[in-house]
């Protein structure tokens, strides 16, 4: 792997990890359309992928500095109130329900489905279905919305159902090409949460999924030689990835901040066209 093409790998992971487009999606198909000779299962290009990870934990964590800090000193700083506890307590349980699903079902089933699904032109096709589903959402909401007259809801008003449901859509990321953060936003969205609600919960639900990928990688690394060219890549991938995922981040929350129109369909639309015009490029090999 070149610098360039690293470069160009933690730009696109900064950009597809928050945003509802499929970070693995367009991290097979990428090297797939520019003809790189990139085998991303080595070994040697572990130590890239974990730092790639690193840094866009560490962005998603700063955007959230608040929630963990209130969080963190609920459940643990014994000066805070029996509110502020209760309240970090059944976030974090929350949080926790939605992470359930997918550790379980990664667990048995992520290394086969990869295996199976991630292939190029595989990979196009659950993008372009990834669009549908995005478009999809928005349609049936609407409609929701006009035939009950129903209102959309906070963070707060989520139940243990609603989170454990958000946290089975986020099972569909274990097909390459479907993204995490808009699988859980289409769940999050479908169980009455308003745009801007469903991504900062989505957002939040990211990050113990991350750590845990980030920390299984690590541990594979355990044996691996690390050599000089393979250390600068990994550490500047996490700089670039982070930087670009912190930028990213800030820009999906403020695209649906209060409700102001803004929907998935965009995204939507542009996963159609990608994985369409993927898939015909990989077809005829262009």
């Amino acid at each position: 792997m070149t610098t360039l093409q690293a470069l160009i790998l933690a730009i696109v992971q900064g950009i597809t990890e928050p945003f509802p487009v499929s970070s693995l999606g367009h991290a097979v198909l990428l090297p797939g359309l520019l003809h790189w000779s990139l085998d991303e299962h080595s070994p040697t290009f572990l130590p890239f992928l974990t730092m790639l990870h690193v840094g866009t934990l560490l962005a998603l964590a700063h955007v959230f500095w608040h929630d963990w800090r209130a969080i963190l000193l609920g459940l643990f700083s014994p000066r805070q109130s029996a509110r502020n506890r209760n309240k970090a307590v059944r976030l974090c349980s929350l949080l926790v329900l939605a992470t359930i699903p997918a550790v379980i079902m990664g667990g048995l089933f992520e290394h086969r489905l990869r295996q199976v699904f991630a292939n190029p032109l595989m990979v196009a096709g659950f993008l372009t279905l990834n669009g549908l589903l995005l478009i999809m959402t928005e349609i049936m909401r609407r409609r929701s919305l006009q035939d009950t007259l129903s209102t959309t809801y906070q963070t707060q008003e989520l139940d243990w159902k609603d989170a454990f449901i958000i946290g089975l859509w986020q099972c569909l990321a274990l097909f390459p090409g479907l993204s995490r953060s808009g699988a859980t936003i289409n769940g999050g969205l479908m169980r009455g949460l308003d745009h801007l609600t469903a991504t900062r919960f989505s957002l939040l639900m990211a990050q113990p999924i991350i750590l845990a990928a980030t920390a299984k990688e690590a541990w594979q690394l355990r044996h691996v030689p690390l050599s000089h060219t393979m250390i600068t890549q990994s550490l500047l991938g996490a700089v670039v990835a982070g930087i670009t995922a912190l930028i990213c981040s800030r820009l999906l929350l403020r695209f649906f901040h209060e409700e102001n129109g803004h929907t998935l369909t965009g995204f939507g639309v542009y996963c159609l066209l990608a994985g369409i015009g993927s898939a015909f490029l990989l077809h005829f090999h262009l």
